[in-house]
């Protein structure tokens, strides 16, 4: 079975309603992370929720990492805290990393989903409840299925899916088991990736909108 890939022309139409921002990546992603998180503008007005496969029981240095490098903050998140715009948050070691409905974080020790905590699916599933259309998901690299099934709940609450192109990816695998089961709005290597975020800046949102209407998605084999 060959994987569906939709190639929107630049920019993305689908993702200008977006309000929120779901990455996930696994092998490879810390590589990935600090080519994308970067292009990401001083007036960027969208929170970016990030899931990377790591270590749990060691404390991980990335937010610190990214933060140096980054035009916007960049931090590890907090239980029950609120989501602010223009802030990218990172699950922390061992917790799953969840959007509840009132427009915060929370997180998790939940068992592991696919043999990782933190893990993307529940955080696609979760944001994509709390911000339904005004959902961007990001699949990047990695050598896990982790996120296809919650880009599908993305992509069946009425939000934007993008998908690392899979012959960029240092670890493909992810990136083919989402377009497989759910398709996607866009692939695109990570500089064309980070351009299409780019153009998403200056645009203030409320960082929890109302969940907007399911849209039929159809993808091919």
């Amino acid at each position: 079975m060959k994987p569906h890939m939709v190639v929107a022309p630049p920019p993305c139409a689908a993702a200008g309603r977006c309000r929120a921002i779901a990455i996930g990546a696994s092998a490879g992603g810390v590589e990935a992370l600090g080519t994308l998180l970067p292009c990401l503008p001083a007036d960027f007005a969208r929170p970016v929720l990030v899931v990377l496969h790591l270590p749990p029981r060691h404390p991980s240095p990335l937010a610190s990492m990214l933060d140096a490098r980054c035009a916007v903050p960049v931090r590890e998140a907090l239980d029950k805290e609120r989501i602010r715009p223009g802030t990218v948050y990172l699950a922390p070691p061992d917790y799953h990393l969840l959007v509840e409905t009132d427009g915060t974080l929370a997180l998790s020790v939940d068992p592991p989903v696919l043999y990782s905590r933190p893990a993307i699916d529940p955080l696609f599933e979760s944001a994509s409840a709390a911000y339904g259309e005004a959902l961007l998901a990001i699949v990047l690299t990695g050598a896990s299925a982790d996120g296809a099934a919650g880009l599908a709940a993305v992509r069946r609450a009425g939000g934007t899916a993008w998908v690392q192109r899979p012959d960029s990816a240092a670890h493909p695998t992810m990136p083919q088991a989402a377009l497989q089961m759910a398709g996607a709005d866009a692939v695109y290597t990570l500089e064309e990736m980070g351009r299409q975020l780019a153009l998403l800046s200056g645009t203030s949102h409320h960082p929890h909108p109302p969940t907007g209407e399911p849209r039929d998605e159809r993808h091919g084999t």
